[in-house]
């Protein structure tokens, strides 16, 4: 049987949990700018499966790639790192 590639995996900070099963992600990352080589912040927002709706707003948590569960989803809550204070 043939090895699959490995699914990425990030940490981001829940900015919303309105939707039932579901949580948006914030993920920022530093990239480094190729003319004046300096570290640029760059953002990107995921929405992800939250089976146990157990996610508040401020929590950070590792997500998964995974198959298309909805029209926009497309990656998985696979644990919360942090919980909000």
């Amino acid at each position: 049987m043939k090895e699959r590639g490995r699914k990425r995996q990030v940490v981001g900070t829940v900015i919303s949990n309105k939707s039932d099963k579901t949580v948006v992600v914030l993920v920022e990352r530093l990239v480094k700018h190729r003319m004046y080589h300096k570290y640029v912040q760059r953002r990107a927002k995921f929405a992800a499966h939250d089976k146990d709706n157990a996610c508040q707003i401020g929590d950070k948590v590792l997500i998964t790639e995974s198959r298309p569960l909805s029209k926009t989803k497309r990656w998985r809550v696979l644990e919360i790192v942090e919980k909000a204070v």
